[in-house]
């Protein structure tokens, strides 16, 4: 009896990844269903199968929809959106790529172009930023050197998988430290630790491939004072600055550079703050809607159910970490969203962490590297259909060259296995 009204309660995460995952497979596009109807649909039939009245159930919703964590990233979110827009309208996104690749000379192409690809992505804070602006390069590179597309463009997606994975800026790195309740730097200091191995071998290898390599194009001159804004948001993050304040202060200096150089009039600022907002706006209320979901799935016993089944027969932190990085990769899985499948999970992983004593840094870092693991290597996900579309290549062709996220992947299941950090 028990364990049917576990899982009745827990039946509306059940639905929702079996409405996303059936829908996008017949939509034969897992970009075209909308993730917020999905939770719409889930969240309605949440309140038919619970107890209590409408009134009851709607302060149950809200107040997992207005959660002080909830909201706090929601204003994270709207302010990287501004900051984003507005460094983007600016000019700052070329300006970094064209100064990163004037520094790589012939012998360093393939090296440089991941290490670029690990700087910007880790600069703007999304992969798919870092995949627009430099797969098109990529492609035009192998053109010109006579290498593989697919293994070119293969060294943007693995790259701009870095800054996914441990930006200040990133959605998924947001989502994770709020959902783990650790601040940035520690995940970071932590993560850095992780997957820097990954980052040095793959360098290697790169360096290996390309020294056979002729030559390379000439890069377009570079407005440094343009490359201002990501530099100052880096160096801030750094020294372990509140994210909200950073992010204020990157804003501000996108209007001045913007206004000095003649980008921005008064109106095309608000603009542009406003079109980086509103880039924010599905995730925004994809957030609030799961949060909304996962107080009424919480407030009928069902993350209770899940979280005393997933770690039923683990006896230590080892398998509680375990278990953690399984729930996020089969979230990731039928979502092909890492944030979503971290804001999904996040609640759950919590609650795990906090029953086995795993650090919070530690559980944000497991949330975003397995979460960014399976995106990276997903062939429906948005990096590699964006990636192959600008390169005019199949997704699937991809994957065998992501020489990255399947490294990544291995240090982060070996800091599982040494338990990495113990506290």
């Amino acid at each position: 009896m028990k364990t049917s009204k576990g899982l009745l309660a827990l039946s509306p995460l059940v639905l929702f990844m079996l409405i996303y995952l059936l829908s996008s497979i017949v939509a034969g596009d897992f970009y075209k269903v909308p993730v917020s109807a999905v939770f719409v649909l889930c969240t309605f039939y949440s309140f038919f199968i619970t107890k209590g009245s409408i009134k009851e159930k709607i302060a149950v919703f809200s107040s997992g929809a207005g959660n002080s964590n909830i909201l706090l990233m929601i204003w994270i979110f709207v302010l990287a959106g501004a900051f984003a827009g507005t460094a983007k309208d600016i000019g700052a996104v070329e300006a970094t790529v064209h100064a990163t690749l004037s520094v790589v000379p012939a012998s360093m192409l393939y090296a440089g172009l991941f290490l670029t690809a690990c700087f910007i992505s880790m600069a703007v804070g999304t992969s798919v930023g870092t995949i627009v602006a430099l797969a098109p390069i990529a492609t035009g590179l192998a053109a010109e050197c006579g290498s593989s597309v697919p293994f070119m463009v293969a060294i943007v997606v693995g790259g701009a998988f870095f800054g996914d994975n441990l930006s200040f800026i990133s959605d998924t790195t947001i989502a994770a430290t709020q959902a783990a309740g650790c601040e940035m730097k520690d995940k970071f200091r932590t993560n850095i630790i992780i997957i820097a191995p990954a980052v040095v071998v793959v360098t290697l290898i790169y360096l290996l491939l390309g020294s056979e390599v002729a030559s390379v194009p000439e890069a377009q001159e570079v407005n440094i004072v343009k490359l201002l804004p990501y530099l100052l948001v880096i160096l801030l993050a750094l020294t372990g600055r509140n994210v909200l304040l950073i992010l204020s202060i990157g804003i501000a200096l996108n209007a001045l550079i913007g206004f000095i150089c003649g980008d921005f009039t008064w109106s095309g600022w608000l603009v542009s703050i406003g079109n980086g907002i509103a880039g924010m706006s599905d995730l925004i209320i994809v957030t609030l809607l799961a949060g909304g979901l996962l107080a009424m799935i919480r407030n009928a016993g069902g993350l209770e159910f899940l979280m005393t089944k997933l770690t039923a027969r683990v006896s230590g932190r080892r398998g509680a970490q375990a278990s953690m990085a399984l729930l996020v990769c089969l979230a990731n899985f039928c979502t092909a969203n890492n944030t979503i499948a971290i804001i999904t999970t996040g609640p759950i992983v919590k609650d795990i962490s906090d029953k086995f004593g795993i650090a919070p840094r530690k559980t944000a870092s497991i949330l975003d590297t397995f979460s960014c693991l399976i995106q990276g290597l997903l062939p429906y996900g948005a990096q590699l259909l964006m990636a192959s579309s600008l390169a005019g290549i199949s997704s699937s062709s991809i994957i065998p060259f992501l020489y990255y996220p399947f490294i990544m992947g291995a240090c982060a299941i070996l800091a599982i296995v040494v338990d990495y950090p113990k506290k």
